[in-house]
């Protein structure tokens, strides 16, 4: 177009006018006549009818602020090579931003989408900046590359909004935004962090499946609606969520922090096994997670009431749960794992040390470690466990046995009663010392009548002793023999006998002797199954074998309990 008739051409225009400019090269001159044309006079601000910019190139740049598009506004494969500033212009019949191309800074703020908003396979070579935006109908974000912050902060979507396939190469910024009905994420990739801080989903949301390689931050975020949530993300972190519905959380690879997390209803934390899946049956490419650990780890449920939660297949080794309400009521389903003791005998001053494997919390592990005695082995690198200790540390215990005591999980509640005694022993405030000085034989015993091979051992160590004790003192040198006296009445009549034994004697030599074994084990035997032996024994003898019908029956009760308590379901 002429000059001249560029110019007869802009004279004709008047707001509101339909334009077609498809194909169009706009400098920047070009375009500041244009949107001067289209200035309605009252406000100031550009005002179009149907304005076509499909395939035009903004070579320098593009200033939209305030403008009102009455009409549909096409801007499908646009080529943007400045900055493009949208600010709190108004679409009113439909935008089409499909294929376009952002160089520079591309600023929608305080915008308004009045009708649908389609940014589909779209490049954002710079921020992408949409705070404070409204979007009355759906908006399509599908295959969107943002190759720089995509931010969303302090938007509403009154509509479904759509992000499927999208491509965040840095950080994708969703705070205090407002979803009011669906948002879809389905294969979306994050190549940093995801923030959802303070965000609101006021309905029933489908959130995922999501790959995200830094964390998704959903801290102080309401989901007032059922939700599900796929997440493929390094870490989750849930500060004060507020759940007002039933949720399930489907996760990989993540490490999630669920700390003062609040909600009503029942919420499912769960590791998902296979990578997630799309229609038909494809897989969701996870290359961004390639280098991070599969399993999924909770590393804090302090503050959260836990009478609704339930966790499946996840890493609780690092977990923290000083603080959690109701923790009795907590399900654990599937593999849930816990920190175990150190492996290894150590050697404290001239005696070993060896811990018999069981499960720990992360607590006990901060807490050994920081003692003067401790051994090595114990995680020192237990972030947030502070000043915890025993007295803390045995009601938390209580509660997770008394959780797997109700779903008859009779073994695994066995290792937390082990804990809980644990810190019942190392307790100086809450335990008094006559209490302790009975866990601590409890625990020297049969490791508080859980460990069979202990009771087993003094039970073997007692009947030796009791052996040994009775061939050297127990045993009389001879069978005592019965002696009967009395006399015979001169004048006839009944005659009396006295039946006397004599005193059982030690003998003075040969006290170890086959014979003298034999005895003393036959008594022995008899009294670990609480039975008298009938053998004719000294006064030390019987005295032997009066304490070792107490004491042995007694440890291999403790031996029984230890092996019922591993079988039993």
């Amino acid at each position: 177009m002429a000059q001249t008739d560029r110019a007869a051409y802009l004279d004709s225009l008047s707001p509101g006018t339909d334009i077609d400019h498809r194909g169009t090269a706009f400098t920047e001159p070009l375009l500041n006549s244009l949107l001067n044309a289209l200035r309605d006079p009252s406000t100031g601000h550009p005002r179009f009818g149907f304005a076509r910019f499909g395939s035009a190139t903004f070579r320098g740049d593009a200033w939209f602020q305030s403008a009102i598009f009455q009409g549909f506004a096409g801007f499908g494969s646009a080529t943007f090579q400045g900055v493009a500033r949208f600010e709190s212009a108004t679409f009113r019949a439909g935008v089409w931003f499909g294929a376009a191309t952002f160089r520079q800074m591309a600023w929608f703020q305080s915008a308004t989408f009045e009708s649908i908003a389609g940014f589909g396979s779209a490049i954002f070579q710079k921020a992408a900046r949409f705070e404070s935006a409204t979007f009355l109908d759906e908006a399509g974000f599908q295959s969107t590359t943002f190759q720089r912050d995509a931010r969303y902060e302090s938007v509403t979507f009154h509509n479904g909004v759509w992000f499927r396939a999208a491509k965040f190469q840095h950080a994708a910024r969703f705070g205090a935004a407002t979803f009011e009905r669906d948002a879809g994420f389905e294969s979306a990739v994050i190549h940093r962090d995801a923030r959802f801080e303070q965000s609101i989903f006021q309905r029933s949301v489908s959130l995922g499946p999501l790959m995200c390689a830094g964390k998704v931050l959903l801290s102080e975020a309401v989901f007032s609606g059922p939700a599900l949530l796929s997440f493929a993300a390094r870490h989750l972190v849930c500060w004060r969520t507020r759940w007002s519905s039933t949720a399930e959380l489907r996760l990989r690879y993540a490490t999630v922090d669920f700390a003062h997390a609040v909600f009503e209803h029942p919420l499912t934390i769960a590791e998902k096994a296979a990578p997630f899946v799309l229609p038909p049956g494809q897989p969701v490419d996870e290359q961004v997670l390639a280098d991070a650990s599969a399993t999924v780890r909770v590393v804090s449920l302090r503050g959260v009431d836990a009478a609704h939660l339930v966790l499946a297949d996840v890493d609780l080794s690092e977990c923290l749960f000083t603080g959690t309400v109701h923790l009795d009521q907590l399900r654990l389903e599937g593999t849930c794992s816990f920190g175990m003791v150190p492996p290894r005998t150590h050697w404290r001053r001239w005696h070993p040390v060896r811990f018999t494997q069981r499960r720990t919390l992360a607590e006990e592990h901060h807490w050994r470690a920081s003692q003067p005695t401790a051994v090595p082995g114990w995680d020192t690198a237990v972030l947030g466990a502070g000043h915890t200790g025993p007295a803390q540390l045995a009601p938390v215990y209580r509660a997770l046995r008394k959780s797997l005591e109700d779903t008859k999980n009779e073994p695994g509640a066995a290792d937390f009663y082990y804990g809980e005694m644990e810190m019942r022993r190392h307790d100086r405030t809450g335990t008094t010392r006559t209490e302790r000085g009975l866990l601590h034989g409890y625990w020297l015993l049969s490791g508080y009548g859980l460990r069979a091979s202990r009771a087993l051992g003094w039970l073997l160590a007692a009947m030796l002793v009791t052996v040994v004790l009775l061939m050297g003192f127990g045993l009389p040198r001879d069978s005592p023999k019965q002696r009967a006296t009395g006399s015979v009445p001169s004048s006839g009549g009944n005659v009396t006998f006295v039946i006397e034994k004599d005193i059982a004697q030690n003998p003075s030599e040969d006290r170890i002797t086959r014979h003298r074994f034999e005895k003393a084990l036959n008594v022995t035997l008899n009294s670990v199954v609480f039975r008298a032996s009938g053998q004719d024994l000294t006064t030390a003898g019987t005295y032997i074998e009066m304490i070792s019908r107490l004491l042995e029956p007694t440890l291999l009760a403790l031996a029984v309990f230890a092996v019922r308590g591993r079988i039993k379901r």
